[in-house]
């Protein structure tokens, strides 16, 4: 007699995703928190009410869920540390807030992780896992880079950039040519759209120069089919710079 599976609940705890997880038969290496961290998921605290922080909870006067996506406090969380701190966040209202220092400390025991993104990383790994079809045609683009559409399909909204404008002016972001494929594009607003930008440089950059969290950024490159074909280099990248 088989066991029943694993229930996944609307706010799992990282025990019960990982449960889940490995009993979708998405195994290999062990299922851990820091595996979870390292997939793209952002981890979730409940903050009850605290009048002293009337601009964090706004009229969410019984609490609400915090997300922990700053890369500071998600990688420590992935390095094993025995307790949550929260140094920044986003309030009640989506709002991006930077606690006051040294943060929130929180029990590893309070760490949730919402049932959507979860199962939204278990169809990502079916995904991957399957045979990938030979391309054809546009395969080349994908090689030199993708397009401006695509570019803001991934990564628009990111980070405090107003990157639709930053791509339509036709110029090197993060320096010289930075993430504009060289010779792709030129003047006129009609051949700046067909610019060629390489994802792979510009998310290095948007983690850089606006702390655009790695994680978020991975779950970028693994939610787009379109950036399948970068998706080796940008993880020897992060590899090669230690992220």
């Amino acid at each position: 007699m088989t066991s029943p599976s694993p229930t996944l609940p609307f706010r799992a705890t990282p025990e019960q995703a990982c449960d889940w997880l490995a009993a979708q038969g998405h195994g290999g290496a062990p299922w851990t928190l820091a595996r979870l961290i390292d997939g793209g998921l952002t981890p979730y605290v409940w903050l009850d009410y605290d009048p002293a922080y009337p601009d964090l909870f706004g009229d969410a006067n019984g609490g609400y869920a915090a997300p922990i996506f700053f890369e500071d406090d998600t990688r420590r969380l992935a390095a094993g540390a025995d307790d949550v701190l929260i140094t920044m966040t986003k309030d009640a209202y989506k709002i991006v807030a930077t606690l006051p220092p040294p943060g929130f400390r929180r029990e590893l025991h309070e760490l949730r992780f919402l049932k959507k993104d979860v199962e939204q990383l278990a169809a990502r790994l079916k995904r991957e896992a399957a045979p990938q079809p030979v391309q054809t045609g546009g395969a080349t683009e994908s090689r030199d880079g993708v397009v401006r559409d695509a570019i803001l399909a991934a990564f628009d909204g990111l980070a405090r950039i107003d990157l639709a404008q930053a791509l339509d002016d036709g110029i090197g972001i993060f320096g010289d040519d930075g993430a504009r494929v060289k010779g792709s594009g030129g003047k006129g607003k009609k051949t700046r759209h067909n610019t060629l930008w390489n994802p792979v440089t510009l998310a290095l950059g948007l983690n850089e120069v606006y702390r655009v969290p790695v994680p978020r950024l991975k779950k970028a490159f693994a939610s787009h089919d379109f950036l399948s074909p970068w998706r080796a280099q940008w993880e020897l990248s992060l590899t090669l710079l230690n992220k």
